[in-house]
Protein backbone atom coordinates (compact mmCIF):
# COMPACT_ATOMS: atom_id res chain seq x y z
CA UNK A 1 0.00 0.00 0.00
CA UNK A 2 1.25 3.59 -0.64
CA UNK A 3 2.57 4.97 2.17
CA UNK A 4 0.70 8.42 2.35
CA UNK A 5 -2.27 6.12 1.90
CA UNK A 6 -1.42 3.86 4.84
CA UNK A 7 -0.64 7.39 7.00
CA UNK A 8 -3.96 8.39 6.25
CA UNK A 9 -5.83 5.57 6.49
CA UNK A 10 -4.35 4.88 10.24
CA UNK A 11 -4.96 8.20 10.99
CA UNK A 12 -8.14 7.45 10.08
CA UNK A 13 -8.88 4.41 11.95
CA UNK A 14 -7.04 6.27 15.21
CA UNK A 15 -9.70 8.72 14.94
CA UNK A 16 -12.95 6.13 14.48
CA UNK A 17 -11.62 4.63 17.45
CA UNK A 18 -12.22 7.41 19.76
CA UNK A 19 -14.83 9.59 17.99
CA UNK A 20 -17.99 8.81 16.03
CA UNK A 21 -19.24 11.69 14.40
CA UNK A 22 -20.03 12.81 10.68
CA UNK A 23 -19.19 16.22 9.85
CA UNK A 24 -20.67 18.04 6.77
CA UNK A 25 -18.60 20.81 7.00
CA UNK A 26 -15.03 20.96 7.91
CA UNK A 27 -13.79 24.58 9.35
CA UNK A 28 -10.04 25.41 9.16
CA UNK A 29 -9.22 27.89 11.62
CA UNK A 30 -6.48 30.48 10.98
CA UNK A 31 -5.11 33.00 12.66
CA UNK A 32 -7.72 35.06 14.75
CA UNK A 33 -10.31 32.29 14.86
CA UNK A 34 -8.55 30.19 17.35
CA UNK A 35 -11.36 30.80 19.81
CA UNK A 36 -14.17 30.20 17.57
CA UNK A 37 -14.79 27.12 18.94
CA UNK A 38 -16.94 29.31 21.49
CA UNK A 39 -19.52 29.87 18.49
CA UNK A 40 -19.59 25.54 18.40
CA UNK A 41 -22.23 23.87 20.26
CA UNK A 42 -18.91 20.91 21.23
CA UNK A 43 -19.88 17.13 20.76
CA UNK A 44 -16.16 15.64 21.39
CA UNK A 45 -12.64 17.63 21.31
CA UNK A 46 -9.39 15.29 19.94
CA UNK A 47 -5.96 16.23 20.53
CA UNK A 48 -3.84 16.18 17.11
CA UNK A 49 -1.24 14.21 19.58
CA UNK A 50 -4.02 11.39 20.20
CA UNK A 51 -4.24 10.80 16.74
CA UNK A 52 -1.31 7.76 15.94
CA UNK A 53 0.78 9.40 13.22
CA UNK A 54 -0.63 12.82 13.03
CA UNK A 55 1.22 15.81 12.46
CA UNK A 56 1.11 18.33 14.87
CA UNK A 57 0.83 22.26 14.57
CA UNK A 58 4.04 24.12 16.65
CA UNK A 59 2.79 27.83 15.37
CA UNK A 60 1.73 30.06 18.67
CA UNK A 61 -1.99 30.63 18.75
CA UNK A 62 -2.97 27.23 16.95
CA UNK A 63 -4.10 24.99 19.84
CA UNK A 64 -4.06 22.39 17.83
CA UNK A 65 -7.03 19.88 17.98
CA UNK A 66 -10.34 18.75 16.64
CA UNK A 67 -13.15 20.27 17.41
CA UNK A 68 -16.67 18.08 16.89
CA UNK A 69 -19.97 20.04 17.06
CA UNK A 70 -22.85 21.93 15.62
CA UNK A 71 -22.79 25.70 14.73
CA UNK A 72 -26.42 26.05 14.75
CA UNK A 73 -27.85 22.42 13.77
CA UNK A 74 -24.88 21.76 11.63
CA UNK A 75 -22.81 19.01 12.49
CA UNK A 76 -19.20 20.33 11.89
CA UNK A 77 -15.24 19.20 12.38
CA UNK A 78 -13.22 22.57 13.15
CA UNK A 79 -9.14 22.16 12.87
CA UNK A 80 -7.77 24.33 15.93
CA UNK A 81 -4.76 25.12 13.97
CA UNK A 82 -3.47 23.73 10.99
CA UNK A 83 0.07 22.60 9.91
CA UNK A 84 2.24 24.47 7.57
CA UNK A 85 4.71 23.27 5.30
CA UNK A 86 7.46 26.02 6.86
CA UNK A 87 7.24 23.65 9.84
CA UNK A 88 9.29 21.16 8.28
CA UNK A 89 6.20 18.52 7.37
CA UNK A 90 6.65 16.73 3.68
CA UNK A 91 3.27 18.19 2.17
CA UNK A 92 1.73 14.93 2.32
CA UNK A 93 1.54 15.58 5.70
CA UNK A 94 0.36 19.20 5.47
CA UNK A 95 -2.68 18.30 3.40
CA UNK A 96 -3.67 15.36 5.90
CA UNK A 97 -6.04 17.03 7.93
CA UNK A 98 -7.82 18.26 5.07
CA UNK A 99 -8.08 14.61 3.33
CA UNK A 100 -9.15 13.26 6.96
CA UNK A 101 -12.17 15.44 7.63
CA UNK A 102 -13.32 14.21 3.86
CA UNK A 103 -13.29 10.72 4.96
CA UNK A 104 -14.45 11.41 8.18
CA UNK A 105 -17.54 12.64 6.12
CA UNK A 106 -17.62 16.41 5.32
CA UNK A 107 -18.50 17.50 1.38
CA UNK A 108 -17.48 21.33 2.23
CA UNK A 109 -14.27 22.54 3.38
CA UNK A 110 -14.15 26.46 4.76
CA UNK A 111 -10.78 27.49 4.59
CA UNK A 112 -9.81 30.51 6.85
CA UNK A 113 -6.43 32.24 7.12
CA UNK A 114 -4.67 35.17 7.88
CA UNK A 115 -3.00 37.37 5.07
CA UNK A 116 -1.04 39.66 4.00
CA UNK A 117 -2.36 42.78 1.45
CA UNK A 118 -1.17 42.71 -1.68
CA UNK A 119 -3.53 45.15 -3.49
CA UNK A 120 -3.16 48.66 -2.26
CA UNK A 121 -6.49 48.65 -2.05
CA UNK A 122 -7.20 46.85 0.82
CA UNK A 123 -6.69 47.61 4.66
CA UNK A 124 -5.54 45.94 7.99
CA UNK A 125 -8.70 43.88 9.08
CA UNK A 126 -10.83 43.76 5.54
CA UNK A 127 -11.99 40.12 5.14
CA UNK A 128 -11.07 39.24 1.45
CA UNK A 129 -13.38 35.91 -0.23
CA UNK A 130 -11.01 34.18 -2.08
CA UNK A 131 -12.10 33.70 -5.98
CA UNK A 132 -9.03 31.68 -6.93
CA UNK A 133 -5.65 30.64 -5.62
CA UNK A 134 -2.03 30.52 -6.80
CA UNK A 135 -0.15 27.50 -5.45
CA UNK A 136 3.00 27.58 -8.11
CA UNK A 137 5.78 28.39 -5.67
CA UNK A 138 4.98 25.54 -3.04
CA UNK A 139 5.29 21.53 -4.19
CA UNK A 140 1.87 20.38 -5.15
CA UNK A 141 0.61 17.58 -2.26
CA UNK A 142 0.06 15.48 -5.58
CA UNK A 143 3.26 14.96 -6.32
CA UNK A 144 4.35 11.41 -6.35
CA UNK A 145 1.91 8.00 -7.18
CA UNK A 146 -1.30 9.28 -7.20
CA UNK A 147 -3.69 7.89 -4.53
CA UNK A 148 -6.69 6.50 -6.73
CA UNK A 149 -8.68 6.28 -3.37
CA UNK A 150 -8.81 9.69 -2.98
CA UNK A 151 -8.82 11.36 -7.12
CA UNK A 152 -7.73 10.99 -10.63
CA UNK A 153 -4.11 11.48 -11.26
CA UNK A 154 -4.89 14.72 -13.56
CA UNK A 155 -7.30 16.70 -11.31
CA UNK A 156 -9.22 20.09 -12.90
CA UNK A 157 -8.40 23.18 -10.75
CA UNK A 158 -10.76 25.28 -13.22
CA UNK A 159 -13.25 26.26 -10.50
CA UNK A 160 -11.40 25.29 -6.91
CA UNK A 161 -14.04 27.63 -4.96
CA UNK A 162 -16.97 26.59 -5.40
CA UNK A 163 -19.24 29.80 -7.39
CA UNK A 164 -22.52 28.79 -5.54
CA UNK A 165 -20.17 28.90 -1.82
CA UNK A 166 -19.20 32.31 -2.62
CA UNK A 167 -21.99 33.69 -3.30
CA UNK A 168 -23.69 32.43 -0.54
CA UNK A 169 -20.56 34.15 1.81
CA UNK A 170 -21.02 37.06 -0.44
CA UNK A 171 -24.99 37.37 -0.14
CA UNK A 172 -24.24 36.54 3.92
CA UNK A 173 -21.39 39.63 4.52
CA UNK A 174 -24.11 41.72 2.70
CA UNK A 175 -27.11 40.90 5.62
CA UNK A 176 -24.29 41.06 8.23
CA UNK A 177 -23.31 44.77 6.72
CA UNK A 178 -19.75 43.11 7.03
CA UNK A 179 -17.50 44.63 3.84
CA UNK A 180 -16.04 41.89 2.02
CA UNK A 181 -13.06 42.38 -0.47
CA UNK A 182 -12.27 39.77 -2.99
CA UNK A 183 -9.41 38.74 -4.64
CA UNK A 184 -7.04 35.83 -5.35
CA UNK A 185 -4.90 34.58 -2.86
CA UNK A 186 -0.80 33.59 -3.30
CA UNK A 187 0.58 30.93 -0.78
CA UNK A 188 4.98 31.07 -0.20
CA UNK A 189 6.52 28.82 1.97
CA UNK A 190 7.15 31.04 4.73
CA UNK A 191 7.85 31.64 7.66
CA UNK A 192 9.80 34.47 6.44
CA UNK A 193 7.57 37.37 5.19
CA UNK A 194 7.98 39.01 1.60
CA UNK A 195 10.55 41.30 0.66
CA UNK A 196 8.95 44.68 -1.03
CA UNK A 197 10.16 43.01 -4.86
CA UNK A 198 8.46 39.76 -3.85
CA UNK A 199 5.34 41.15 -2.93
CA UNK A 200 5.28 43.26 -5.95
CA UNK A 201 5.71 39.97 -8.08
CA UNK A 202 3.09 38.35 -6.33
CA UNK A 203 0.97 41.57 -7.46
CA UNK A 204 2.15 41.51 -11.18
CA UNK A 205 1.14 37.57 -10.85
CA UNK A 206 -2.41 38.45 -10.30
CA UNK A 207 -2.61 38.00 -6.44
CA UNK A 208 -4.84 39.97 -3.97
CA UNK A 209 -3.50 38.77 -0.56
CA UNK A 210 -0.19 36.40 0.24
CA UNK A 211 -0.18 33.84 2.80
CA UNK A 212 2.08 30.26 3.98
CA UNK A 213 -0.93 28.56 4.22
CA UNK A 214 -4.26 27.38 2.05
CA UNK A 215 -3.94 27.11 -1.51
CA UNK A 216 -1.99 23.12 -0.91
CA UNK A 217 -5.08 22.35 1.41
CA UNK A 218 -7.69 23.36 -1.26
CA UNK A 219 -5.67 21.66 -4.30
CA UNK A 220 -5.62 18.25 -1.78
CA UNK A 221 -9.51 18.69 -1.37
CA UNK A 222 -10.53 19.60 -4.91
CA UNK A 223 -8.75 16.27 -5.56
CA UNK A 224 -10.90 14.82 -3.25
CA UNK A 225 -14.16 16.39 -5.06
CA UNK A 226 -15.00 18.44 -2.19
CA UNK A 227 -16.74 22.22 -2.03
CA UNK A 228 -14.40 24.33 -0.94
CA UNK A 229 -14.82 28.24 -0.03
CA UNK A 230 -12.42 30.57 1.72
CA UNK A 231 -12.18 33.88 3.25
CA UNK A 232 -7.95 35.51 4.30
CA UNK A 233 -8.66 37.93 7.03
CA UNK A 234 -5.98 40.94 6.17
CA UNK A 235 -4.37 41.19 8.81
CA UNK A 236 -1.41 43.89 7.65
CA UNK A 237 -0.61 45.54 4.30
CA UNK A 238 2.35 43.38 2.98
CA UNK A 239 5.81 44.64 2.88
CA UNK A 240 6.38 47.48 0.70
CA UNK A 241 2.95 48.63 1.10
CA UNK A 242 3.58 50.28 4.57
CA UNK A 243 6.42 51.74 6.53
CA UNK A 244 6.29 49.51 9.44
CA UNK A 245 8.19 46.17 9.88
CA UNK A 246 6.27 42.94 9.49
CA UNK A 247 5.79 41.01 13.10
CA UNK A 248 3.67 37.76 13.43
CA UNK A 249 2.62 40.14 16.54
CA UNK A 250 0.92 42.66 14.40
CA UNK A 251 -0.82 39.60 12.84
CA UNK A 252 -2.02 38.39 15.64
CA UNK A 253 -3.35 41.11 17.24
CA UNK A 254 -5.06 42.52 13.39
CA UNK A 255 -6.39 38.78 13.53
CA UNK A 256 -8.14 39.24 17.25
CA UNK A 257 -8.95 42.83 16.83
CA UNK A 258 -11.38 41.32 13.79
CA UNK A 259 -12.50 37.80 15.18
CA UNK A 260 -16.31 38.70 16.41
CA UNK A 261 -16.74 40.18 12.96
CA UNK A 262 -15.08 37.46 11.22
CA UNK A 263 -17.01 34.51 13.60
CA UNK A 264 -20.21 36.27 12.68
CA UNK A 265 -19.70 36.21 9.18
CA UNK A 266 -18.46 32.32 9.64
CA UNK A 267 -21.17 31.19 11.41
CA UNK A 268 -23.92 32.60 9.28
CA UNK A 269 -22.35 31.88 5.90
CA UNK A 270 -22.38 27.84 7.33
CA UNK A 271 -25.91 27.91 8.26
CA UNK A 272 -26.58 29.17 4.84
CA UNK A 273 -24.62 26.88 3.33
CA UNK A 274 -26.44 24.06 4.80
CA UNK A 275 -29.72 25.52 4.00
CA UNK A 276 -28.59 25.81 0.32
CA UNK A 277 -27.76 22.27 0.28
Amino acid sequence: MNQVYEKLMRCYASVREKVDFKPRVALVLGSGLGNYGEQIKISQVLDYHEIEGFPVSTVPGHKGRFLFGYVDDVPVVAMQGRVHYYEGYPMTDVVLPIRLMKLLGAGILFLTNAAGGVNPEFSAGDFMLIKDQIASFVPSPLIGANLEELGPRFCDMSEVYDKDLQEIIRKTAKELGIPLQEGVYIQLTGPNFETPAEVKMCRTLGADAVGMSTACEGIAANHMGMKICGISCISNLACGLTDQPLSHQEVQETADRVAPLFEKLVTASIVNMAKGE
